[in-house]
């Protein structure tokens, strides 16, 4: 990375301090609308793979991967602050001495609860509305993943936001939409065919989970969020964003 890109990203840790300080609604609207457009990509992906379940699996896995990079698409182009891509740019900031990290923890918290308003909000209006006939889909694999355990549960969620923080990237970096368009499919896409673990899409899926299938441990859903957060903000905040800024050349 060169000066201009730690420059981009650093300056867009102080932008987001700046309007969370200066506007606390506008900052905890924008964290709200992306967690709608987070469970807009669940719902997509989700029902692709009920439409699939019965028919091609295979191919089913594969396509709700590919839609669910509109979740991120929609951040990015429209506007929204999601917690998973703020540990990579706050964090950035931080390292480059632009951000305090009590600014750092401010904005994650505010852009954590902003989500979780979102989602449920979203995810409640799924239900309401039928859940799209996807019971059973979510039935069917929602045990497995409050099942998984702690180790794998963590690692997951580091790789994870590994993969979503790449895609926040390259949606700074990347100067026409066509390549940032590729990119963030690419990088999302990889995310969830291999089933890591993303704590704000998880906010979606378990409140819609929780309506749908019966017999569901809020325990065990509270457990899975808060062993997934923390590796989120590992992968986001650690694994990716400080070797990013030790290996960027100063000006």
């Amino acid at each position: 990375m060169n000066y201009e890109d730690v420059q981009k990203i650093s300056n867009a840790a102080v932008n987001k301090a700046n309007l969370l300080e200066k506007d606390f609604f506008k900052y905890f609207m924008r964290s709200i609308m992306a967690g709608f457009f987070i469970v807009v990509a669940m719902i997509f992906s989700n029902v692709t793979g009920n439409v699939f379940s019965q028919i091609d699996p295979a191919m089913g896995k594969f396509l709700s991967a590919v839609v669910f990079s509109i979740a991120v698409l929609l951040i990015i182009m429209v506007g929204g602050e999601l917690f998973t891509g703020n540990n990579m740019v706050l964090a950035f900031g931080a390292y480059d001495h632009k951000v305090s990290w009590k600014q750092v923890g401010k904005v994650w918290l505010v852009s954590y609860a902003g989500n979780f308003v979102g989602c449920f909000i979203l995810a409640l209006l799924f239900v309401w509305a039928g859940g799209a006939g996807t019971a059973d889909y979510f039935g069917g694999f929602i045990g497995n993943k409050l099942s998984l355990s702690l180790t794998e549960m963590f690692f997951r969620a580091v790789l994870c936001n590994f993969f979503v923080c790449l895609a926040v990237l390259c949606g700074i970096k990347l100067k026409t939409e066509s390549g940032k368009i590729i990119m963030i499919v690419f990088c999302i896409a990889g995310f969830v065919i291999s089933g890591f673990e993303h704590c704000i899409a998880n906010m979606g899926i378990f409140v819609t989970a929780y309506c749908l299938v019966p017999g569901l441990s809020v325990t065990a859903m509270l457990k899975s969020m808060v062993v997934v957060t923390l590796g989120n903000i590992i992968g986001g905040a650690f694994l990716l964003a400080w070797p990013l800024r030790k290996m960027s050349a100063d000006e």
